[in-house]
Protein backbone atom coordinates (compact mmCIF):
# COMPACT_ATOMS: atom_id res chain seq x y z
CA UNK A 1 0.00 0.00 0.00
CA UNK A 2 1.39 3.34 -0.97
CA UNK A 3 0.74 6.27 1.21
CA UNK A 4 0.17 9.80 -0.61
CA UNK A 5 2.76 12.28 -0.45
CA UNK A 6 3.67 14.46 3.00
CA UNK A 7 2.26 18.03 2.25
CA UNK A 8 2.35 21.37 4.62
CA UNK A 9 -0.95 23.09 5.97
CA UNK A 10 -1.61 26.63 5.73
CA UNK A 11 -3.22 29.39 7.65
CA UNK A 12 -3.58 32.43 7.11
CA UNK A 13 -3.49 34.72 9.70
CA UNK A 14 -5.76 37.66 9.18
CA UNK A 15 -5.53 41.37 11.00
CA UNK A 16 -6.96 43.80 9.97
CA UNK A 17 -5.08 45.78 7.40
CA UNK A 18 -2.24 43.73 7.53
CA UNK A 19 0.63 42.64 10.33
CA UNK A 20 2.87 45.38 9.67
CA UNK A 21 2.32 47.95 12.17
CA UNK A 22 2.13 50.73 9.86
CA UNK A 23 0.00 48.84 7.28
CA UNK A 24 -3.10 51.17 7.19
CA UNK A 25 -0.86 53.72 6.35
CA UNK A 26 -0.32 51.76 2.92
CA UNK A 27 -1.89 53.58 -0.42
CA UNK A 28 -3.67 50.62 -1.20
CA UNK A 29 -5.15 49.55 1.94
CA UNK A 30 -8.79 50.15 3.19
CA UNK A 31 -7.83 52.26 6.72
CA UNK A 32 -11.23 51.08 8.21
CA UNK A 33 -10.36 47.59 7.23
CA UNK A 34 -10.92 46.33 10.61
CA UNK A 35 -14.79 46.76 10.53
CA UNK A 36 -15.38 46.66 6.93
CA UNK A 37 -17.04 42.90 6.37
CA UNK A 38 -17.03 43.62 2.52
CA UNK A 39 -12.98 43.22 2.99
CA UNK A 40 -12.54 40.28 5.17
CA UNK A 41 -14.87 38.58 2.86
CA UNK A 42 -12.55 39.30 -0.08
CA UNK A 43 -9.68 38.13 1.92
CA UNK A 44 -11.56 34.43 2.74
CA UNK A 45 -12.05 34.02 -0.64
CA UNK A 46 -8.55 34.98 -1.89
CA UNK A 47 -7.40 32.50 0.92
CA UNK A 48 -9.91 29.50 -0.17
CA UNK A 49 -9.38 29.76 -3.93
CA UNK A 50 -6.10 28.91 -3.09
CA UNK A 51 -6.51 26.17 -0.73
CA UNK A 52 -5.31 27.76 2.71
CA UNK A 53 -6.35 24.84 5.42
CA UNK A 54 -8.01 27.90 7.66
CA UNK A 55 -7.91 31.94 8.72
CA UNK A 56 -7.22 32.73 11.72
CA UNK A 57 -7.72 35.82 13.34
CA UNK A 58 -6.47 37.02 16.83
CA UNK A 59 -8.40 38.70 19.66
CA UNK A 60 -7.84 41.12 22.53
CA UNK A 61 -10.53 42.18 25.50
CA UNK A 62 -9.06 45.44 25.33
CA UNK A 63 -8.22 48.86 23.36
CA UNK A 64 -4.64 50.62 23.58
CA UNK A 65 -4.37 53.66 24.89
CA UNK A 66 -2.17 56.42 24.95
CA UNK A 67 -0.40 58.95 22.19
CA UNK A 68 1.40 55.94 20.25
CA UNK A 69 -1.33 53.90 20.23
CA UNK A 70 -3.57 56.69 18.31
CA UNK A 71 -1.45 55.92 15.59
CA UNK A 72 -1.72 52.18 15.18
CA UNK A 73 -4.60 50.61 13.86
CA UNK A 74 -5.34 48.28 16.17
CA UNK A 75 -7.94 49.97 18.16
CA UNK A 76 -11.28 49.00 16.41
CA UNK A 77 -12.37 45.24 14.73
CA UNK A 78 -14.79 42.71 14.74
CA UNK A 79 -15.06 40.22 17.78
CA UNK A 80 -13.54 37.29 16.05
CA UNK A 81 -16.28 34.76 16.76
CA UNK A 82 -18.98 37.16 15.45
CA UNK A 83 -16.62 37.08 11.84
CA UNK A 84 -15.94 33.85 11.48
CA UNK A 85 -19.82 33.47 12.07
CA UNK A 86 -20.36 35.86 8.83
CA UNK A 87 -17.83 34.36 7.19
CA UNK A 88 -19.10 30.94 7.19
CA UNK A 89 -21.90 31.80 5.10
CA UNK A 90 -19.58 33.13 2.38
CA UNK A 91 -16.83 29.76 2.32
CA UNK A 92 -17.20 26.44 1.70
CA UNK A 93 -14.01 24.74 2.81
CA UNK A 94 -11.82 27.14 4.73
CA UNK A 95 -11.61 26.88 8.30
CA UNK A 96 -12.32 29.41 10.66
CA UNK A 97 -10.22 29.46 13.87
CA UNK A 98 -10.57 32.52 15.92
CA UNK A 99 -9.25 33.19 19.88
CA UNK A 100 -10.97 33.07 23.10
CA UNK A 101 -9.02 33.82 25.88
CA UNK A 102 -9.22 31.19 29.50
CA UNK A 103 -8.50 34.41 31.67
CA UNK A 104 -11.32 36.30 30.77
CA UNK A 105 -14.34 34.21 29.71
CA UNK A 106 -16.47 31.38 31.27
CA UNK A 107 -15.84 27.45 30.12
CA UNK A 108 -19.36 27.60 29.04
CA UNK A 109 -19.75 30.61 26.68
CA UNK A 110 -17.03 29.06 25.03
CA UNK A 111 -18.06 26.03 24.28
CA UNK A 112 -21.17 26.85 23.44
CA UNK A 113 -20.06 29.44 21.08
CA UNK A 114 -17.26 27.48 19.31
CA UNK A 115 -19.90 24.63 18.98
CA UNK A 116 -22.19 26.55 17.16
CA UNK A 117 -19.74 28.00 14.68
CA UNK A 118 -19.00 24.29 13.68
CA UNK A 119 -22.91 23.65 13.22
CA UNK A 120 -22.82 26.58 10.96
CA UNK A 121 -19.46 26.40 9.03
CA UNK A 122 -20.43 22.46 8.36
CA UNK A 123 -17.78 21.26 10.47
CA UNK A 124 -14.85 24.19 9.60
CA UNK A 125 -14.13 25.57 13.73
CA UNK A 126 -10.95 25.82 15.55
CA UNK A 127 -10.51 27.80 19.12
CA UNK A 128 -7.17 29.34 19.59
CA UNK A 129 -7.22 28.71 23.36
CA UNK A 130 -4.80 31.36 24.61
CA UNK A 131 -4.23 32.60 28.26
CA UNK A 132 -4.20 36.70 27.74
CA UNK A 133 -1.08 38.57 27.21
CA UNK A 134 -2.55 41.54 27.69
CA UNK A 135 -2.44 43.16 31.07
CA UNK A 136 -4.92 45.74 30.24
CA UNK A 137 -7.70 42.81 29.98
CA UNK A 138 -7.95 42.75 33.62
CA UNK A 139 -9.03 45.97 33.99
CA UNK A 140 -12.30 45.46 31.82
CA UNK A 141 -12.92 42.19 34.31
CA UNK A 142 -13.08 43.46 37.39
CA UNK A 143 -9.49 42.82 38.17
CA UNK A 144 -7.03 45.46 39.20
CA UNK A 145 -4.15 43.41 37.81
CA UNK A 146 -3.02 40.59 35.73
CA UNK A 147 -3.95 36.90 36.58
CA UNK A 148 -0.13 35.20 37.77
CA UNK A 149 1.75 33.55 34.43
CA UNK A 150 1.86 30.14 36.42
CA UNK A 151 -1.93 30.56 37.49
CA UNK A 152 -3.49 31.59 34.19
CA UNK A 153 -1.65 27.99 32.86
CA UNK A 154 -3.26 26.22 35.38
CA UNK A 155 -6.68 27.93 35.35
CA UNK A 156 -6.74 27.19 31.43
CA UNK A 157 -6.01 23.39 31.85
CA UNK A 158 -8.82 23.22 33.73
CA UNK A 159 -10.66 25.56 31.15
CA UNK A 160 -10.35 23.55 28.55
CA UNK A 161 -10.82 19.97 30.32
CA UNK A 162 -14.50 21.58 31.18
CA UNK A 163 -14.78 23.01 27.38
CA UNK A 164 -14.11 19.93 25.65
CA UNK A 165 -16.27 17.82 28.42
CA UNK A 166 -19.19 20.20 27.95
CA UNK A 167 -18.65 19.27 23.72
CA UNK A 168 -19.37 15.92 24.44
CA UNK A 169 -22.25 16.44 26.77
CA UNK A 170 -24.54 14.39 23.49
CA UNK A 171 -23.53 11.53 21.50
CA UNK A 172 -23.78 12.08 18.08
CA UNK A 173 -26.90 9.98 17.58
CA UNK A 174 -28.30 11.80 20.61
CA UNK A 175 -31.57 13.56 18.74
CA UNK A 176 -33.89 11.77 17.41
CA UNK A 177 -36.59 14.57 16.68
CA UNK A 178 -39.25 11.55 15.91
CA UNK A 179 -42.69 13.48 15.07
CA UNK A 180 -44.77 10.41 15.63
CA UNK A 181 -43.25 9.03 18.49
CA UNK A 182 -43.02 12.12 20.24
CA UNK A 183 -39.43 11.66 21.06
CA UNK A 184 -37.09 14.91 20.63
CA UNK A 185 -33.65 12.88 21.76
CA UNK A 186 -32.36 9.80 23.98
CA UNK A 187 -32.01 10.88 27.16
CA UNK A 188 -29.68 7.77 27.74
CA UNK A 189 -27.06 9.18 25.02
CA UNK A 190 -27.69 12.60 27.19
CA UNK A 191 -24.68 13.47 29.56
CA UNK A 192 -23.97 15.69 32.56
CA UNK A 193 -20.55 16.88 32.70
CA UNK A 194 -21.34 17.79 36.79
CA UNK A 195 -17.45 19.53 37.00
CA UNK A 196 -15.92 20.73 40.30
CA UNK A 197 -12.64 21.90 39.98
CA UNK A 198 -10.21 24.38 41.66
CA UNK A 199 -11.61 27.47 39.09
CA UNK A 200 -14.83 26.25 37.70
CA UNK A 201 -17.96 24.82 38.79
CA UNK A 202 -19.91 23.66 35.79
CA UNK A 203 -23.19 21.65 35.45
CA UNK A 204 -24.09 21.31 31.76
CA UNK A 205 -25.11 19.57 29.56
CA UNK A 206 -24.67 22.03 26.65
CA UNK A 207 -27.36 23.44 24.89
CA UNK A 208 -25.92 22.63 21.22
CA UNK A 209 -25.95 19.11 19.74
CA UNK A 210 -22.32 17.32 19.29
CA UNK A 211 -20.60 18.97 16.16
CA UNK A 212 -19.77 18.17 13.03
CA UNK A 213 -16.46 17.93 13.81
CA UNK A 214 -16.94 15.86 16.99
CA UNK A 215 -15.20 18.84 18.78
CA UNK A 216 -13.82 21.81 17.03
CA UNK A 217 -10.12 21.90 16.62
CA UNK A 218 -8.13 22.98 19.25
CA UNK A 219 -5.23 25.30 18.84
CA UNK A 220 -2.77 27.02 21.26
CA UNK A 221 0.21 28.72 20.60
CA UNK A 222 2.53 28.59 24.19
CA UNK A 223 5.56 28.45 23.94
CA UNK A 224 7.20 28.56 27.71
CA UNK A 225 8.08 25.47 29.43
CA UNK A 226 4.85 25.24 30.91
CA UNK A 227 2.91 26.57 27.09
CA UNK A 228 4.18 23.37 25.69
CA UNK A 229 3.15 21.09 28.84
CA UNK A 230 -0.23 23.07 27.88
CA UNK A 231 -0.02 22.06 24.36
CA UNK A 232 1.17 18.61 24.37
CA UNK A 233 -2.04 18.12 26.12
CA UNK A 234 -4.63 19.83 25.06
CA UNK A 235 -3.37 21.15 21.31
CA UNK A 236 -4.16 20.05 17.73
CA UNK A 237 -2.35 22.37 16.03
CA UNK A 238 0.01 25.17 17.75
CA UNK A 239 0.89 28.59 16.35
CA UNK A 240 4.79 29.22 17.34
CA UNK A 241 7.48 32.37 16.63
CA UNK A 242 11.23 30.11 15.73
CA UNK A 243 13.37 33.08 14.01
CA UNK A 244 15.53 30.48 13.15
CA UNK A 245 15.98 26.93 11.63
CA UNK A 246 17.60 25.32 14.29
CA UNK A 247 15.62 26.74 17.01
CA UNK A 248 12.53 25.94 15.11
CA UNK A 249 13.75 21.81 14.73
CA UNK A 250 14.35 22.06 18.27
CA UNK A 251 11.21 23.26 19.04
CA UNK A 252 9.38 20.72 17.34
CA UNK A 253 11.28 17.53 18.36
CA UNK A 254 10.56 18.82 22.24
CA UNK A 255 6.65 19.17 21.56
CA UNK A 256 6.57 16.15 19.39
CA UNK A 257 8.46 14.32 22.20
CA UNK A 258 6.12 15.34 25.13
CA UNK A 259 3.17 13.78 23.39
CA UNK A 260 3.45 10.05 24.44
CA UNK A 261 3.46 10.75 27.82
CA UNK A 262 -0.49 11.58 27.24
CA UNK A 263 -0.65 8.88 25.23
CA UNK A 264 -0.38 10.72 21.70
CA UNK A 265 1.34 9.80 18.30
CA UNK A 266 3.17 12.45 16.36
CA UNK A 267 0.75 13.06 13.62
CA UNK A 268 -2.29 14.06 16.25
CA UNK A 269 -0.17 17.71 16.41
CA UNK A 270 0.67 19.99 13.65
CA UNK A 271 3.43 22.66 14.37
CA UNK A 272 2.89 25.80 12.20
CA UNK A 273 5.28 28.77 12.69
CA UNK A 274 4.26 32.22 11.82
CA UNK A 275 6.20 33.24 8.76
CA UNK A 276 6.31 37.01 7.74
CA UNK A 277 6.18 37.14 3.91
CA UNK A 278 7.20 39.47 1.72
CA UNK A 279 6.61 38.41 -1.99
CA UNK A 280 8.48 40.38 -4.99
CA UNK A 281 9.05 39.32 -8.33
CA UNK A 282 12.50 39.56 -7.79
CA UNK A 283 14.15 40.19 -4.67
CA UNK A 284 14.96 43.64 -4.99
CA UNK A 285 11.39 44.39 -5.60
CA UNK A 286 10.67 42.17 -2.45
CA UNK A 287 13.22 44.13 -0.26
CA UNK A 288 11.83 48.02 -1.82
CA UNK A 289 8.06 46.90 -0.83
CA UNK A 290 9.47 45.95 2.58
CA UNK A 291 11.30 49.28 3.06
CA UNK A 292 7.93 51.73 2.00
CA UNK A 293 6.38 49.96 4.67
CA UNK A 294 9.50 50.47 7.08
CA UNK A 295 9.70 53.87 6.23
CA UNK A 296 6.23 54.59 8.04
CA UNK A 297 7.42 53.00 11.29
CA UNK A 298 7.44 56.00 13.64
CA UNK A 299 9.98 55.36 17.06
CA UNK A 300 7.81 56.02 19.32
CA UNK A 301 4.90 53.26 17.67
CA UNK A 302 7.87 50.72 16.99
CA UNK A 303 8.55 51.17 20.72
CA UNK A 304 5.37 51.40 22.13
CA UNK A 305 4.58 47.88 20.20
CA UNK A 306 7.93 46.49 21.50
CA UNK A 307 7.09 46.91 25.32
CA UNK A 308 4.01 45.04 24.71
CA UNK A 309 5.41 42.20 23.06
CA UNK A 310 7.97 41.89 25.80
CA UNK A 311 5.82 41.61 28.43
CA UNK A 312 3.55 44.57 28.95
CA UNK A 313 6.32 47.07 29.85
CA UNK A 314 6.33 50.89 29.21
CA UNK A 315 9.82 51.83 27.92
CA UNK A 316 8.92 55.32 26.71
CA UNK A 317 10.72 56.65 30.06
CA UNK A 318 14.35 54.52 27.98
CA UNK A 319 16.73 56.53 25.30
CA UNK A 320 15.98 55.06 22.29
CA UNK A 321 19.31 54.65 20.71
CA UNK A 322 20.04 52.94 23.92
CA UNK A 323 20.38 49.28 24.14
CA UNK A 324 17.39 46.90 25.32
CA UNK A 325 16.46 47.41 29.02
CA UNK A 326 17.16 44.72 31.54
CA UNK A 327 13.35 43.65 32.37
CA UNK A 328 11.89 40.80 34.79
CA UNK A 329 10.74 37.84 33.63
CA UNK A 330 7.11 39.33 32.90
CA UNK A 331 4.42 37.70 34.84
CA UNK A 332 1.38 39.74 32.98
CA UNK A 333 2.90 38.94 29.17
CA UNK A 334 4.29 36.12 26.74
CA UNK A 335 7.52 34.70 28.58
CA UNK A 336 8.49 32.93 25.78
CA UNK A 337 8.83 35.71 22.93
CA UNK A 338 10.21 38.33 25.85
CA UNK A 339 13.25 35.63 25.52
CA UNK A 340 13.32 35.55 21.96
CA UNK A 341 13.23 39.33 21.45
CA UNK A 342 15.40 39.83 24.05
CA UNK A 343 18.05 37.29 22.66
CA UNK A 344 17.39 39.33 19.10
CA UNK A 345 18.16 42.37 20.57
CA UNK A 346 21.65 40.81 21.97
CA UNK A 347 22.82 38.76 18.91
CA UNK A 348 22.27 41.18 16.30
CA UNK A 349 23.15 44.71 18.75
CA UNK A 350 20.08 46.34 18.12
CA UNK A 351 18.93 49.57 20.23
CA UNK A 352 15.28 49.99 21.45
CA UNK A 353 14.46 52.09 18.01
CA UNK A 354 15.99 49.54 16.00
CA UNK A 355 14.39 46.38 18.04
CA UNK A 356 10.88 48.10 17.84
CA UNK A 357 11.27 48.96 13.85
CA UNK A 358 12.75 45.34 13.04
CA UNK A 359 9.85 43.61 14.52
CA UNK A 360 7.25 46.08 13.39
CA UNK A 361 6.01 43.22 10.45
CA UNK A 362 6.35 40.01 11.97
CA UNK A 363 6.53 40.86 15.88
CA UNK A 364 9.04 38.31 16.21
CA UNK A 365 8.03 35.51 13.63
CA UNK A 366 10.43 34.27 10.88
CA UNK A 367 11.13 36.94 8.27
CA UNK A 368 10.84 35.94 4.38
CA UNK A 369 11.82 38.55 2.09
CA UNK A 370 12.16 37.39 -1.36
CA UNK A 371 10.93 35.95 -4.82
CA UNK A 372 8.08 33.05 -5.37
CA UNK A 373 11.23 30.79 -5.46
CA UNK A 374 12.91 32.11 -2.64
CA UNK A 375 10.59 31.66 -0.18
CA UNK A 376 8.73 28.43 -1.25
CA UNK A 377 12.79 26.94 -1.02
CA UNK A 378 12.54 28.33 2.66
CA UNK A 379 9.21 26.71 3.29
CA UNK A 380 10.48 23.71 1.82
CA UNK A 381 13.36 23.36 4.31
CA UNK A 382 11.47 23.64 7.31
CA UNK A 383 8.62 21.05 6.40
CA UNK A 384 11.71 18.58 5.23
CA UNK A 385 13.65 19.19 8.04
CA UNK A 386 11.58 18.26 11.12
CA UNK A 387 10.98 22.03 11.82
CA UNK A 388 7.05 22.66 10.62
CA UNK A 389 3.98 20.58 9.80
CA UNK A 390 3.17 23.97 8.18
CA UNK A 391 2.93 27.73 8.58
CA UNK A 392 0.72 30.21 9.53
CA UNK A 393 1.56 32.95 7.01
CA UNK A 394 1.53 36.51 7.83
CA UNK A 395 1.60 39.57 5.35
CA UNK A 396 2.67 43.02 5.51
CA UNK A 397 -0.35 44.31 4.01
CA UNK A 398 -4.23 43.55 2.93
CA UNK A 399 -5.79 42.38 1.00
CA UNK A 400 -2.13 42.87 -1.79
CA UNK A 401 -0.05 40.84 0.53
CA UNK A 402 -2.20 37.79 0.87
CA UNK A 403 -3.00 37.98 -3.42
CA UNK A 404 0.83 38.43 -3.67
CA UNK A 405 1.28 34.69 -1.87
CA UNK A 406 -1.68 33.50 -3.00
CA UNK A 407 -1.25 34.04 -6.89
CA UNK A 408 2.73 33.42 -6.31
CA UNK A 409 3.93 31.25 -3.45
CA UNK A 410 1.31 28.74 -3.93
CA UNK A 411 0.93 27.87 -6.93
CA UNK A 412 5.37 26.67 -6.89
CA UNK A 413 4.45 25.05 -3.73
CA UNK A 414 1.70 22.96 -5.66
CA UNK A 415 4.24 22.67 -8.20
CA UNK A 416 6.75 21.04 -6.37
CA UNK A 417 4.21 18.41 -5.03
CA UNK A 418 4.08 20.08 -0.78
CA UNK A 419 0.46 21.71 -1.14
CA UNK A 420 -2.64 20.47 -2.16
CA UNK A 421 -4.78 21.91 -5.17
CA UNK A 422 -7.59 20.69 -3.91
CA UNK A 423 -9.19 19.95 -0.80
CA UNK A 424 -9.28 16.62 0.91
CA UNK A 425 -12.68 17.10 2.40
CA UNK A 426 -15.24 19.06 4.41
CA UNK A 427 -14.16 19.78 7.53
CA UNK A 428 -11.39 21.23 8.86
CA UNK A 429 -10.11 18.45 10.37
CA UNK A 430 -10.00 16.14 7.56
CA UNK A 431 -7.78 19.08 5.77
CA UNK A 432 -5.27 19.17 8.00
CA UNK A 433 -5.44 14.80 8.63
CA UNK A 434 -6.41 14.96 12.47
CA UNK A 435 -9.10 12.09 13.58
CA UNK A 436 -12.79 12.56 14.87
CA UNK A 437 -11.85 12.44 18.15
CA UNK A 438 -15.03 9.87 19.81
CA UNK A 439 -17.12 10.85 22.66
CA UNK A 440 -15.41 10.57 26.36
CA UNK A 441 -18.36 9.44 27.58
CA UNK A 442 -18.89 6.48 25.31
CA UNK A 443 -15.28 5.32 25.25
CA UNK A 444 -15.69 5.34 28.72
CA UNK A 445 -18.49 3.19 28.97
CA UNK A 446 -16.73 0.54 25.98
CA UNK A 447 -13.78 0.30 28.70
CA UNK A 448 -13.58 -3.25 30.18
Amino acid sequence: MTHAPRQLKLGAFLMATGHHVAAWRHPQVPADAGLDFQHYKHLARIAEAARFDALFVADSVAAPTGEAASRMARSDHFEPLTLLSALSAVTEHIGLIATATTSYNEPYHVARKFASLDHLSGGRAGWNLVTSDAAAEAANFGRDEHIGHAERYQRAREFHQVVTGLWDSWEDDAFIRDKISGQYFDPDKQHVLDHQGEFFKVKGPLNVARSPQGQPVVVQAGASQTGRELAAQTAEVVFTAQTSLTDAQAFYADLKGRLAAFGRSPDSLKIMPGFFVVVGQTQAQAWEKYEALQALVEPEVGIALLGRMLGNFDLSGYPPDGPVPELPLTETGQQSRQKLLTALAGTENLSLAQLGRRIAGGRGHYSLIGTPEQIADELQNWFENQAADGFNVLVPHLPGGLEDFAQQVVPELQRRGLFRREYEGRTLRENLGLARPGNRFVLAEKRP
